[in-house]
């Protein structure tokens, strides 16, 4: 009987971990939106006919409904690069590094950005996610341009 090796390398399997923790992020501040618009329908701040509009939800629910949009614009390319590093078996502890990096300030921007109208520091707590970002939209940058 012939083995195979496995699909993914353990560097590549401990990259993909924040990731898939980045979904459960996600599932969770859908809990959360749909939870708080109960709320404010219940209080009589909103109506469910308001939810149909983007600028539909009230200072409660809005804050939320902004960061669950956050969680796929900039995020996205962090997916990006970690996948391409994967493909092209490219990804090392940096990379590593920079997913995990990555969901620690997707997650403490999340807090703040739910709970405060601090926008001062959620530009910064932003930052420690841009910079992972960065990084590996960088290096797969790089593997692909070296592969030309």
């Amino acid at each position: 009987m012939e083995t195979s090796e496995p699909a993914l390398t353990a560097l590549a399997a401990w990259a993909l971990v924040p990731m898939v923790l980045h979904v459960g992020l996600v599932v969770g501040l859908y809990v959360v939106l749909t939870w708080t618009r109960l709320i404010v329908v219940k209080r009589g701040q909103a109506t469910k006919a308001d939810f149909a509009r983007a600028d539909g939800d009230p200072r409660l629910s809005a804050r939320i409904q902004r960061n669950l949009a956050n969680q796929f614009e900039a995020p996205v390319f962090a997916w990006i690069g970690l996948g391409l590093l994967i493909l092209t078996g490219q990804i090392n502890t940096l990379d590593v590094a920079a997913a995990w990096l990555f969901l620690i300030g997707r997650v403490i921007h999340s807090a703040v950005q739910c709970t405060s109208d601090n926008v001062a520091l959620r530009g910064q707590v932003f930052t420690i996610n841009f910079v992972a970002i960065l990084w590996l939209m960088a290096h797969a940058t790089w593997v692909v341009v070296l592969s030309l």
